[in-house]
């Protein structure tokens, strides 16, 4: 029997790639309006509506969690399941029945989560604002994940583990270390919602941004890379640039990223040695990160016409762009002279918002294109000319929001650090407050941009679902590669 044959004969778990695609779709869209209207509440307050449910600083968490766990979690759990199965040749180790586990297990610590949040329930910790119990939940479920990840490796029918899921398992081992070693706590009751953590003090803040730098470093990095090296060369239809150098990406930035995180903590109570270290493996990681983007890239050799056709392609390429982007301001803004001006300004809110609505978005936007059509078995998607509107509205939001956090961002720094003749600040701080306000409008409108893109594409995608096929003549010769992979 040949390998074609073998793998047509093995039956794919594809209900719950389903299921976690469809949740994709949804929590991108509650994402993105919550971000929305959080912004807008920073440019306008009264928004904030006097509501103790409704203020920023309980909405705020909701939106993180819901473009970065909920959004970005579901794609993954998505991406990596589909990913592992068609790698190996394997069906999921557990079965649906895992698979099912899995989807609703995950979806009630979303839900969980975000309704303590607005009910003030919460430790405070950015990133990993739940509390004890649903940390617990979410420790259930991820073993699960991991379980029926690895075990599906393990039964696997092709010796060679392509690199992909090298990324997406490095992704869920470190995740499950960094989790259980920043939610150590001791709950103040068993029935209770309140619980201590163990660490204090400086430990504490050390704990968490070795946490928060990683949880970017391995769940929105390692995972999504994961989706770059599957899905870029299978739109491409052209194999990976160089094996050899996604093999010293992986290694190079598994050991480089866990190091970073102290460059959150410049200029405070860690000490010095310990934030030039953060420092130092932040600007190194400069290497690893552009061997990833430029194999990324180069991986279109041959097949550069194609980006004039597909629209799924450039979202794809793009977000590589974004990628290569943010992982070069990141190592700049960790180098000391450069942090003691951006830290605590926007021009971080618009570092971190480049590399999630450019690198992280695009690349789950055009995942979500591949995978709609190959699992539903759809010819092609519904409208190729609505994929083109979309990429280039939410691209023109992303414009729009980062370069007016990196203007508002490096204007609060500069006026925050001016003195007059006398040695006195310049500035009131309610001064710079008032000057942020049309950068804060800015910004607002381009979130209003990428949640007009992303309905796009909600509507797009329900339509390929259906079966529908909208007829566009100059998209119908052009090769795309829509069928399950």
């Amino acid at each position: 029997m040949n390998q074609a044959t073998t793998a047509q004969a093995v039956e794919y778990c594809e209900g719950v790639v389903k299921k976690f695609t469809i949740a994709t779709v949804f929590w991108g869209v509650i994402g993105f309006l919550a971000g929305t209207f959080i912004a807008f509440q920073l440019a306008f307050p009264a928004l904030n509506l006097g509501l103790e449910w409704t203020t920023f600083g309980r909405l705020r968490p909701v939106h993180t969690s819901a473009v970065i766990f909920a959004f970005g979690g579901n794609i993954l759990f998505a991406s990596s399941l589909y990913v592992v199965q068609r790698t190996t040749r394997a069906r999921l180790f557990g079965g649906e029945g895992m698979g099912n586990f899995l989807f609703w297990g995950f979806q009630a610590v979303i839900v969980l989560a975000a309704s303590g949040y607005v009910l003030g329930i919460t430790q405070g910790k950015e990133y990993a604002e739940p509390e004890w119990y649903v940390d617990l939940l979410l420790t259930v479920v991820w073993v699960a994940y991991l379980i029926a990840f690895a075990g599906t490796v393990i039964k696997r029918r092709e010796s060679h583990i392509y690199v992909a899921n090298w990324f997406y398992l490095a992704f869920i081992l470190v995740i499950a270390m960094l989790h259980l070693g920043n939610n150590l706590t001791i709950p103040v009751s068993l029935t209770g919602t309140k619980s201590y953590i163990v660490w204090a003090g400086v430990q504490d803040a050390m704990t968490q941004w070795w946490y928060g730098h990683n949880a970017v470093g391995f769940f929105l990095t390692a995972g999504f890379l994961g989706m770059m090296y599957y899905f870029i060369p299978k739109q491409a239809d052209r194999p990976v640039y160089s094996y050899r150098l996604s093999i010293v990406h992986f290694w190079t930035l598994v050991f480089l990223y866990i190091w970073a995180g102290p460059h959150h903590l410049h200029y405070t109570a860690l000490p010095d040695w310990a934030q030039t270290l953060g420092m130092v493996f932040s600007v190194m990681l400069w290497m690893p990160s552009w061997g990833g983007m430029i194999n990324g890239i180069m991986t279109l050799s041959g097949a550069w016409h194609k980006l004039r056709t597909d629209p799924v392609l450039r979202f794809m390429v793009t977000s590589v762009a974004f990628y290569g982007m943010s992982t070069f301001e990141g190592p700049v803004m960790s180098i000391k002279a450069v942090n003691s001006l951006s830290h605590y300004t926007d021009w971080t809110v618009g570092h971190v918002h480049s590399g999630a609505l450019g690198w992280v978005a695009f690349i789950s936007f055009g995942t979500l294109y591949y995978l709609v059509p190959a699992l539903w078995k759809r010819q092609r998607l519904y409208s190729l000319r609505l994929v083109t509107h979309h990429f280039w509205i939410s691209t023109l939001g992303i414009v729009l929001y980062i370069t007016a956090m990196w203007i508002s961002g490096i204007l609060q720094g500069l006026m925050w650090r001016a003195y007059d003749s006398l040695g006195f600040l310049q500035y009131s701080f309610i001064e710079t407050v008032e000057a942020m306000h049309p950068f804060y409008v800015i910004r607002a409108s381009g979130g209003v941009l990428f949640v007009i893109g992303a309905l796009i594409m909600v509507y797009n995608l329900w339509k390929t679902a259906k079966g529908e096929l909208r007829s566009e003549k100059a998209f119908e010769d052009a090769p795309h590669a829509v069928t399950a992979g």
